[in-house]
């Protein structure tokens, strides 16, 4: 689910009305302004006006992710108009039929996805992060007169709703850079150590921890957690599930290494983890510090294009645009269900963001002793042509960010 579909994010939240007001009333439902049925027809109907829109001022300035544009945050406004059997909206059983639909509005309260729901319509909304509410708007008479002026001028009993917040993303790519204190020059790359922060904490029963040094790291990278009552026995690093070697302690920190089953690469992969120290106590009972988030990154060692999978994209336009597959290699890439993007970056800006998931394929290697999860296949298609030349890929799994950024080169067929 993409956020370029968002851009069709109004019109699937009135046909998710639509459809839920038709199941929940078995009554016809229409769009479009308040009319009565067609001449010659019998059916009872409710009539659905999206008459105004407006920014939620609650959204107004956030963003999806910190230092990435913020989108649109939609508050759409809806008419409810109801008709009988003979197209009159000011009958009893026009008011029965309003009765039966404002109470279905009221029975969604949360205009919920869950199934059955159109594919397109969850293609759309599912990625809206926030729920989508329905509450009903005072409706006053003069409003009312205004809306329905028209050919015949016909004041009709209406009442008045909003869904929000509905989320309309930018369609242009998002602003990542390659990470700061990375020398991307240098082979191997030269990583430039951050300062030390010191925080005083004061002493109490049990470990307990103020900061982890790095914040971000890799397999096979010493990780030092600062804290307080350290040097008790009987203590272990936990990334996770998982359990961390020690290396060192003292009083005011630990050292453990980032190995051991990690490294495997099939029961973690890259992303932020909870860390924390446990002691295990005489009793055999265990006694958990506080939880700090450690982020663990993805290692990315190569990328390599398959060119024989590469194609010219048709015009237009007429510059010329290559699509194919890449291949990614490393430890930690992937395991089911992560979220999985890479970005196609050359002169000093993102070109392309893949970030479908149907782009992506986790190869898995023949047999042991090769660790599985170390390759995953970047399936370009059409839609995601780009100029040939040399691109750096940016990797970011689960929000982390891998601190290599090989460079391809996208061939012309």
């Amino acid at each position: 689910m993409a956020l370029s579909d968002t851009g069709k994010a109004m019109g699937k939240v009135t046909q998710l009305l639509v459809d839920r007001l038709g199941i929940k009333t078995s009554l016809t439902v229409a769009e479009g302004r308040p009319e009565p049925p067609a001449s010659g027809t019998s059916d009872h109907q409710l009539n659905l006006f999206l008459y105004e829109t407006s920014f939620d001022p609650s959204l107004k300035n956030v963003s999806l992710e910190p230092g990435q544009p913020e989108p649109l945050w939609l508050v759409l406004h809806y008419l409810l108009t109801a008709f009988d059997g003979e197209g009159n909206s000011d009958t009893i059983g026009a008011h029965e039929n309003m009765g039966m639909g404002i109470r279905a509005l009221q029975e969604l309260n949360f205009l919920s996805l869950a199934s059955p729901v159109d594919p397109d319509i969850l293609k759309t909304l599912g990625v809206n992060p926030e729920p989508l509410k329905i509450t009903f708007d005072e409706m006053p008479a003069d409003l009312l007169s205004k809306l329905m002026q028209g050919a015949d001028e016909k004041y009709r009993f209406s009442m008045g709703f909003q869904v929000r917040p509905v989320m309309i993303a930018t369609g242009q790519p998002p602003a990542y850079s390659l990470l700061v204190g990375v020398d991307y020059t240098q082979t191997p790359l030269e990583i430039i150590g951050e300062e030390g922060i010191d925080i005083q904490v004061m002493p109490f029963l049990g470990p307990r921890i103020s900061r982890i040094s790095p914040a971000r790291f890799e397999l096979h990278e010493t990780l030092t957690l600062f804290g307080s009552d350290l040097n008790l026995s009987g203590l272990s690093v936990r990334l996770g599930p998982h359990v961390l070697p020690v290396t060192g302690q003292w009083p005011d920190r630990l050292e453990c290494s980032v190995n051991g089953d990690l490294a495997v690469g099939s029961v973690i992969s890259g992303g932020s983890h909870p860390v924390s120290v446990v002691q295990t106590l005489p009793t055999g009972r265990q006694r958990s510090s506080n939880l700090l988030v450690g982020d663990l990154l993805p290692t990315l060692t190569a990328a390599e294009v398959d060119t024989l999978s590469f194609s010219l994209a048709p015009p237009p336009p007429a510059t010329t645009r290559v699509f194919g597959n890449i291949d990614l290699t490393g430890r930690l890439l992937a395991v089911e269900g992560d979220d999985i993007l890479v970005a196609l970056y050359r002169d000093g800006a993102v070109v392309k963001m893949l970030d479908e998931e149907f782009n992506f394929t986790v190869v898995q290697p023949p047999s042991p002793p090769v660790p599985p999860l170390t390759r995953i296949r970047v399936e370009m298609k059409e839609r995601d042509a780009v100029p040939p030349g040399t691109y750096r890929i940016i990797l970011r799994v689960n929000g982390q960010q891998a601190k290599n950024s090989p460079e391809v080169e996208l061939p012309v067929p």
